[in-house]
């Protein structure tokens, strides 16, 4: 057992020396690296663009909704009680940014088209709850811009680094037959080709992952928010309008 340890040590000292010093940097493997490879790496780098480009622009949006809706919220709120249906409407206009302005803004404007007539019916009551509905399902496509890019990113990103892998495999073989040897330096630009775009992709792809997740998270939270606002202006649309009555 011990002389057969030592010929497989020996085999593969000799494999090592006869493929004579290999380097192992980014910039001698970019070199070393056939087209086919490159073009995986560069898909790649596109791809990590434009998922962190996603990343800042949704963080920046969900950043400035959160911010104007905690000042909206307590505003509007004041401006209700108080039976201010105008101010109102001008205070949720001023936060653009924030995705519950646009749902209140909507529903309200509905309901001061109605609110002028004599007698408000429910026919109008539920054309304001149509009216945040719409809204709803607007301001929901706008905090899901560009998420699905993530998740598509995610997906692909570790395939399309499997295809570099096989290039590079196949490019290890080519070494092998094109100099007739088994040495490291006859299989080293291969391997390293292989072992790159597999990092690389997984690199892509684990971060997209992890944001789209959390990005998905804060959707369905902002989702919840609007919901209740729409259902709390909805009851106090028809509080007004029994007090109109009486």
């Amino acid at each position: 057992m011990l002389f057969r340890s030592l010929q497989v040590h020996t085999l593969a000292l000799m494999l090592f020396q006869e493929g004579g010093a290999v380097s192992f940097d980014l910039l001698s493997m970019w070199g070393a690296m056939e087209w086919p490879a490159k073009s995986v790496v560069i898909t790649m780098l596109i791809m990590s663009i434009w998922s962190f480009g996603v990343m800042f622009d949704r963080l920046i949006a969900f950043n400035g909704a959160r911010g104007q809706s905690r000042q909206l919220v307590p505003a509007v709120a004041g401006a209700l009680r108080e039976g201010k249906l105008d101010e109102a409407i001008k205070i949720a206009e001023r936060f653009p940014k924030s995705h519950l302005a646009k749902v209140m803004a909507s529903g309200l404007l509905e309901f001061q088209a109605h609110a002028k007539s004599s007698e408000i019916s429910g026919e109008q009551i539920e054309a304001s709850q149509r009216a945040l509905e719409r809204a709803e399902a607007i301001v929901h496509a706008e905090l899901k811009r560009g998420i699905s890019t993530l998740a598509t990113i995610a997906s692909s990103a570790p395939f399309v680094g499997l295809l570099g892998t096989v290039v590079g495999i196949i490019n290890a073989f080519k070494g092998i037959a094109a100099e007739k040897s088994t040495g490291l330096a006859s299989v080293a630009g291969g391997i390293s080709e292989a072992l790159v775009t597999t990092a690389i992709g997984l690199l892509v792809a684990i971060p997209a992952v992890w944001m789209f997740n959390y990005f998905s998270n804060r959707v369905e939270a902002f989702d919840v928010e609007m919901a209740n606002s729409s259902s709390e202006l909805i009851d106090y649309f028809i509080k007004r309008t029994q007090g109109a009555r009486k």
